[in-house]
């Protein structure tokens, strides 16, 4: 009786445990965080610390999808980039309401470019990190050739949007409300679904899910699909928090969303994880860097300290994966 009662928990704490366990460090760090502020902390704190952490959340829950999948998407920061200038640039003399039209357009446009990465991978069966190292450089370069440098604007009312409004209360930011909704609308609707279960079957095992009648092509292109329009979510967040474009602005994502993938409990073997743990960790991530300059220490050091921690997170997810390999 009592085995029978504790095999439900037990399955509980090994399907959520470390997702719990992250945002109990997120938690803790606030609390921390909160300690080593001389001013009194209040809700500006908490809207910084969302604004910073949108990007990276979004990005985190595209590289998710993609590596849930069985497969790693390397182009989400290169996106990113190119989705910032050409927001920044398209924005600059429109009103709120257009704005919003072009950036639904823009999101469509980056699922589109997901699904043809997602359709290359398939049809010429090269290895996916080959595949999006490719439309790394090509991104890029799309980018570079819209805004050579900084440049082009957003109505304020967009960028307020992200950095100054609240709902409800002043306590939560506006931007995580967007974040929620892009979850629920984007991941939540479908993860319960064939959809979302025949991205989990073909990561935990392709040949398997192919026997088991799942179109596994369809499946790997809709999971680019989704990291597309989860970069450009974070591409539009940049040119919202930042007001322009910068063709460089998301070089910083691609090694980063890996970093709160893995940190986030997702199995860079795919097929195990889900969207809420690298949620928590990026905004983990991002309060190390913000705790790391409130100590004193150097922009220059701080970013090369929070680079080895994000080296150290794939690499024990790197040896994760070797170990659960030779397991099996």
């Amino acid at each position: 009786m009592i085995t029978t009662a504790l095999r439900p928990r037990t399955r509980l704490v090994r399907r959520h445990g470390w997702t719990v366990g992250v945002w109990v460090l997120l938690g803790l760090l606030v609390l921390y965080w909160r300690s080593q502020t001389t001013v009194k902390w209040g809700p500006f704190d908490v809207q910084s610390l969302a604004i910073d952490a949108l990007p990276l959340c979004f990005v985190a829950c595209g590289q998710a999808i993609v590596i849930l999948s069985g497969g790693i998407d390397l182009s989400v920061g290169s996106m990113m980039s190119l989705v910032n200038v050409v927001s920044a640039r398209a924005m600059l003399h429109l009103s709120f309401r257009e704005a919003m039209l072009v950036s639904l357009a823009i999101i469509a446009g980056a699922a589109l470019v997901g699904a043809l990465t997602g359709l290359a991978i398939v049809v010429t069966r090269v290895a996916d990190i080959i595949v999006t190292l490719a439309m790394l450089f090509i991104l890029a370069g799309a980018a570079l050739a819209v805004l050579e440098v900084p440049g082009g604007g957003t109505p304020q009312r967009f960028v307020s949007l992200v950095t100054i409004d609240t709902v409800l209360t002043a306590w939560i930011p506006a931007a995580i409300v967007i974040l929620v909704i892009a979850y629920v609308v984007l991941w939540l609707t479908v993860r319960r679904t064939r959809l979302g279960l025949a991205l989990y079957a073909i990561g935990s095992n392709r040949s398997a899910a192919d026997l088991a009648g799942i179109d596994v092509p369809r499946s790997r292109i809709i999971a680019y699909a989704y990291s597309g329009a989860f970069a450009a979510l974070g591409g539009l967040a940049l040119t919202a928090a930042a007001g322009l474009g910068d063709p460089n602005a998301g070089s910083i994502y691609t090694l980063n969303s890996v970093a709160a993938v893995v940190l986030g409990g997702v199995s860079l073997l795919g097929g195990v994880g889900g969207l809420v743990g690298p949620i928590g960790a990026a905004f983990v991530l991002t309060l190390v860097k913000t705790l790391m300059i409130l100590k004193g220490v150097d922009q220059n050091y701080a970013q090369v300290i929070q680079g080895a921690l994000i080296v150290l997170v794939v690499m024990i997810g790197g040896l994760a994966v070797r170990q659960k390999a030779k397991g099996s």
